[in-house]
């Protein structure tokens, strides 16, 4: 057999060995009447492409809104038309935030469990599609995990507002119980991803947890031991290491996760959604032919007439 029909028929039959997934994140929306009029449409838009799944990263009203049941209620139902698992993951306007007079003066711990009886209330995503779910044991079943492919996906309950630490030199007793858990499951995540040759690990939070003030030494106290423990576990893994999060409602992806000696770990990607007022989704393509096993795409969402 010739040479050239040799490597011709090798890489034919690599190229039908390769898989490639899609996956959409988007977050902080709906924050207005307009944006809860577009969301739908977005959704729509998204899931006319095959999608593993959708993930929302909190914040899904704005922080000056009641955290009323009937609210809760619209984005359950919201979100349930979705063709796709759709997963939503608690940010502090729907939770720790709620205890402000303009919300409503609730107890934020009665909105999370009240959110965990609708969005977490069985072992299955929301959306017209399920996906199955791993969660912790335990008082949070906000967190979860699921397999995509060559890749693990984690979700954490780490909120907006410094993660719910509290205003006073002690942190809050809902924090200091909540973060053990959170540092947990990061690690026991990262095991299981070791342990099965994983190719990356993607984890979805809330939180816009400061990385360029960790880096310079000035972490914020809600976040820092997160962040020690992701940065630790990001330099013990051979593969990609992906954080999503919303909070700061700016769109960007970058590498902003530095060893003690100031260097950019090179495995290490920040993937930030689009937020109010810029309304958009972030497309995530795993492919197992890419050298980089998980890529990002930016794109904006155009209003449309409804």
């Amino acid at each position: 057999m010739k040479r050239w029909l040799i490597v011709f028929l090798l890489v034919i039959g690599h190229s039908a060995q390769a898989e490639i997934w899609n996956f959409a994140l988007i977050g902080d929306t709906p924050y207005s009447a307009e944006e809860r009029g577009q969301l739908p449409l977005m959704l729509q838009a998204i899931n006319q492409q095959p999608m593993a799944f959708i993930a929302h990263v909190g914040d899904f009203k704005n922080g000056q809104d009641r955290c009323d049941d009937e609210l809760f209620t619209d984005r359950q139902k919201l979100f349930n038309t979705s063709q796709a698992p759709f997963l939503f993951i608690p940010g502090d306007n729907e939770w720790s935030d709620c205890e402000r007079l303009s919300n409503g003066a609730y107890d934020p711990l009665e909105r999370l469990n009240k959110l965990r009886e609708l969005f977490w209330q069985n072992n299955f995503s929301l959306g017209q599609k399920k996906l199955a779910l791993e969660r912790q044991a335990g008082d949070y079943p906000e967190h979860s995990r699921f397999r995509i492919g060559p890749v693990l996906f984690v979700t954490l309950n780490i909120p907006g507002g410094n993660n719910n630490f509290g205003l006073r030199e002690e942190p809050s007793r809902e924090f200091t119980a909540r973060n053990p858990a959170i540092l947990a499951w990061l690690k026991e995540s990262f095991a299981l991803a070791r342990r099965e040759k994983l190719s990356g690990i993607v984890v979805l939070f809330q939180a816009d947890p400061h990385f360029k003030h960790f880096t310079q030494g000035l972490a914020h106290r809600g976040y820092e031991d997160f962040l020690n423990s992701l940065s630790a576990e990001t330099q013990n893994f051979t593969g990609q290491v992906v954080a999503v999060h919303g909070d700061s409602h700016n769109s960007r992806i970058d590498h902003p996760l530095r060893n003690a000696q100031g260097k950019k770990l090179p495995n290490f990607t920040r993937v930030e959604t689009f937020g109010y007022p810029t309304m958009g989704w972030t497309r995530g393509i795993i492919d197992t032919d890419s050298p980089t096993p998980i890529r990002f795409e930016a794109n904006p969402w155009l209003p449309k007439p409804q």
